[in-house]
Order: structure tokens, then sequence, then C-alpha cells
């Protein structure tokens, strides 16, 4: 009998490259699918009915066994760990129930580039085996499995920087890689990102990466595939990197956490194969997307013990407290409503009050001082950053793109616009950009110390997940790039539902804004969840995870 097809949903395909590239495409897809067992397709039945909410199909799909499925629904990273090192599940059965789920998770959203199963089984194995022999775990991640961004570089596997042109074999792992491989992670996939690691859409060569929530809305990007996965439940815990929202946004747009921490804090030593220009005036971050704030804490905690700025010196060595941080008697909260710039869409408006609501409680009066917040001149940082990001004119990227034959998507040149027609930039422009962007830096602290808040909580991004092709807004959380300043966003209980619409008295902020509420009314958004995002200072991680742990219960953190 003739197996039938390997199906991944594309409801909105991406644009066709050069016969010559689409051959390779079509090899590197087949590649994929060959790493895949057939025993994890989903029955044909499951595609005709044409599914838009997909998250639950791998519960009820029949692939998974009840363990399977307990392993992958009802634990986190903190708890997974313990039932392995308790031994009441071995490493191999975890991994073999994150590998089938991951697999069926790539088939209804698009989220994988590679699958390497075989070494996941094998590396489980030793871990049980060493576990039996000593009576003790590797390390705190012992038997994990951690998903991957397609970028980096960990051994035996493939990486490149969002473009077909530059990928490479690694021959061995990136810093960070390498200090959860020795704490006990078990690696078995890597997962999508966008052209260029630069849209928050993730549609690359592999594919586009759909909501899980609602196929018709993008699972953000740069970190899309892993967002979708986690929100599957084919992951625990993965990684991710931000430098304008990548980490926050698909984990936003997904319902899931995300961390994106102060430059320098976590190492990003050797992630990309070449420098990425945008770094001369825009430092990018990288951090866990998970689903508990535990998950962040262990995360973070494991990779700041193992003191990687003794190897490499950019790091700031950072002392961690997290959850434990102790915060003021009385913590003052900025709301921010909007940014001045862009009024959000009908959900995260509701999320915003809803927010407000809880910490507004007679009961909380004693912890929480609410305060009304506007961050400073969010118009002005999204025309700066936008130019910063691309200091060559987006040269450098469009060569490698076109090179190959691939296709420019239509994200890639949205990003590009505003910096190409300066072109290549002189180093004394490059100077006066930074000097800009320091300016802004001062004013902005300016304007938090006298608004005299510790840390602020508002929208993680116009809207909950955009619709396909329409991620043209990153306001709310390239801010933070721009400034330097660590966010983290969490899951709320609202979700975006049929038929809502802007208040009467609605009043565009600007063209943009105008131009959100236009997206708002030409999709449909429902059953897209709503994160919301919390910032503190620069430096200030520490404290942002002690404000989280004080907020646990009055927003019902997981």
């Amino acid at each position: 009998m003739v197996a039938r097809p390997f199906t991944v949903l594309q409801p909105v395909a991406i644009p066709q490259g050069t016969p010559e590239f689409e051959e390779k495409r079509a090899a590197l897809l087949r590649t994929l699918e060959e790493s895949i067992p057939n025993e994890y397709y989903l029955p044909q039945e499951i595609f005709d009915k044409n599914p838009t909410d997909v998250s639950t199909i791998p519960s009820t799909c029949g692939i998974l066994s009840s363990e399977e499925l307990d392993i992958t629904e009802k634990y986190d990273a903190v708890s997974l760990a313990e039932a392995i090192a308790a031994r009441k599940y071995t490493a191999v059965a975890v991994a073999k129930a994150f590998c089938k789920r991951a697999a069926i998770a790539h088939q209804l959203t698009c989220c994988l580039t590679q699958f390497f199963e075989d070494k996941a089984l094998e590396r489980a194995a030793q871990l049980d085996e060493y576990l039996e022999k000593n009576g003790k775990t590797v390390g705190p991640l012992h038997g994990v499995p951690v998903s991957i961004k397609q970028h980096m570089p960990t051994a035996g596997t493939y990486s490149d920087q969002g473009e077909y042109g530059t990928t490479v074999k690694d021959d061995k792992d990136a810093l960070l890689i390498r200090i959860l491989r020795e704490a006990g992670a078990v690696f078995y996939c890597k997962t999508n990102q966008p052209q260029g690691i630069m849209h928050l859409e993730t549609d690359s060569y592999y594919g586009r990466t759909l909501n899980p929530h609602n196929i018709n809305l993008s699972a953000g990007g740069s970190t899309g595939g892993e967002a979708a996965l986690i929100a599957m439940k084919g992951s625990v815990l993965g990684i991710g990197t931000d430098i304008g929202g990548s980490i926050r946004g698909p984990s936003a747009f997904c319902g899931i956490y995300g961390f994106k921490p102060t430059s320098y804090t976590l190492p990003m030593t050797d992630m990309l194969a070449s420098p990425f220009p945008a770094e001369l005036n825009i430092l990018c971050s990288i951090g866990p997307m998970c689903r508990t704030m535990g998950d962040m804490e262990l995360f973070t905690k494991i990779l700041l013990d193992a003191k990687p700025h003794l190897e490499d010196p950019r790091l700031i060595p950072t002392p961690w407290t997290g959850l434990k941080t102790e915060v003021p008697k009385k913590l003052k909260i900025g709301i921010i409503s909007n940014d001045g710039f862009i009024d959000p869409q009908p959900p995260v408006k509701r999320a915003v009050a809803w927010a407000r609501k809880q910490l507004s409680d007679p009961k909380y009066a004693d912890l929480f001082e609410i305060k009304d917040f506007k961050p400073y001149d969010a118009a002005g940082a999204w025309s700066k950053i936008r130019r910063m990001y691309w200091p060559d004119g987006g040269e450098g990227p469009k060569g490698i793109i076109n090179s190959a034959g691939e296709p420019l998507l239509p994200l890639t040149s949205w990003i590009l616009k505003d910096a190409e027609p300066a072109g290549m930039q002189t180093a004394t422009a490059v100077s006066q950009m930074r000097f800009e962007r320091d300016q802004f830096r001062i004013a902005f602290a300016k304007a938090w110390n006298e608004q005299d808040v510790d840390v602020v909580i508002g929208p993680c991004f116009v809207g909950p997940a955009c619709a396909h092709e329409t991620a043209f807004y990153w306001t709310y959380t390239s801010l933070y790039n721009f400034v330097d300043y660590p966010g983290v966003v969490f899951p709320t209980p609202i979700k975006a539902e049929a038929g809502e619409q802007y208040a009467s008295d609605y009043t565009p902020l600007s063209d943009a804004c105008k131009h959100v509420k236009q997206l708002w009314e030409e999709g449909n958004f429902e059953g897209a969840p709503i994160d919301l995002q919390i910032n503190a200072r620069k430096y200030h991680d520490n404290q942002l995870f002690g404000a989280l742990a004080s907020l646990k219960d009055a927003l019902q953190l997981p």
C-alpha cells in the first residue's frame, strides 16, 4: 500500500522563487518529511474538515497514548524534570512523547525546520543509563526536551540566518546551547523563523507558520515556530531571540510566556555565523519561551549559574534572584492604555482593562499603587528603530536572497523600506544614529522617572495575532528594544471574540492607528489569545521577576 502524501497546512502560500531555487527548496522539504515516521501522520479526514482552531487536535487525533498525553500536557519543564529525576518517567518516554507531538504540531502549523528523533532518543537513553548507574541526574534539565530556533548553531544540525543562501552545517554548539546540553537537555527539533529573521510573521522557505488558535492568523515572528510548537504542547521549553519583539510578539500571539532580558544578560555567543549590522545600535537578546513563570526562572537561573560571562566578556555578571527578588512594599505599577501612537484593537483594550480591574481590587490596596502611564514618544522610537535596523540599507540580506533565486517576501520589503533610500551608511552616519538613540534613552528614562513607577503593564502588540501578511506595527515591543529594557509577556483569560467593534468615540492617534483599525475590520480574529507585557528599567531583570511573583495571584498567572 502506498502511504498518503505528507500534509502540512498552508492556507496562504509563500511566493515562488526561481525554478532552480524551488527545486532546492523541494529537496529540503522532502528531507524534513522523510525524517518524520509514517505512524506520526495525521489522518486525512482531519485536514478534510478544514479546521480553524487546531490547538486541540494533538489530544484527540489518537496518535498519542494516554501516558504521552499526560507527559506533554500536565507538566511544565520544572515538574517534568522532577518527574524524570523521581523515575516516574524515563527520559526516553518523555523524548518520544514530545517528538510525536512535535511531528503532529508541524503538520497543523508548519512550525519545524529539522526533526531528529533518533538523536533525541539516543541522548535520552544515555541519560536514563546515567541516572540508573549513578542514582542522580546530570543536571537540572535532565531528560527535559528543549526545542531550538533554526538560526541557533547546534552540533550536527543545520542553521541559517533566515535566507537559504546562508545555510551551514554546524559541528559545535553555541555557548547557550552547550550550557543547556550540559544541564541535561534533550534536543529533538529546530523551528521555523522568517526570511532574514526580521519579520513579526514567520514566513520562510520552509513555509508559513500558522497560529494554532486560528490558522488564518500569524504565529508571530521571528520566533514563531517556537511559539506555535509550545502552544501545541509539542515543546515544554524553547529558545527565542528578540531585537524588535521576536520573543514577545510570537509568545503573545500564541498565548504563552516569553522573556526578553536586558542585552548582554544571557549569552548569544556564536548565535549567528556573521555579524548583524543592526546591532551597531539595537542589541539582540536571547531568552526562554514556555508555559509558566517557573520555567522562565529555571532557564535563566541555569544559564547564569553557569557563569557565561567568564567565557564571553561582553556579558554583565548578574547574580540571579529572580522570582525571590524583594520588591517595594507597595509596588508602583504604570498601566499603558495606549502608547500615544497606535490605540490597540478591542480585545487588547479589554485585557488591559481586566488587568487594571484585577490590580485595583481593594484587597491589594496595600500591595499595589496603580497609575496611568504614557510611554515617551513611541512614534519617534518606531521611526528611528526602522532606520537603525539597516545601516547597510538592506543591501546585505537582499543580496543573499537574490543570489539564491529566493523570492523577496512582502514583509521583508516592508521592514526595509524606510532604510533603503539612504543606502549604505557611513561610519559618521552610524555614529549619529547612536547619538540619537542615546538621547532618546535619556529622555525615555526621564519620562519614566517623572511618572514614578517601578514597572509598567500594557499591550504587547496593537492587537491579538494579526492576519497573515499584516504584521506591520511592532511598536509596543520594539520600543523596549530601542531603550533596552527587559520585558515579559504573560497570558490573560481574554480571547478575541466575534463581532467586537471599536468604541463609537474612537479617534485615530495617527495614520498607522487608522490603518490598524482598518485591519481589524477586514479580519477575523476569533479565538486569538491575548497576552500583556510587563517591563522594568534596564538591568532590572531581577526586579521584573520579583514584580511578576508579587502579581501572580492578582493576575492569575500560571
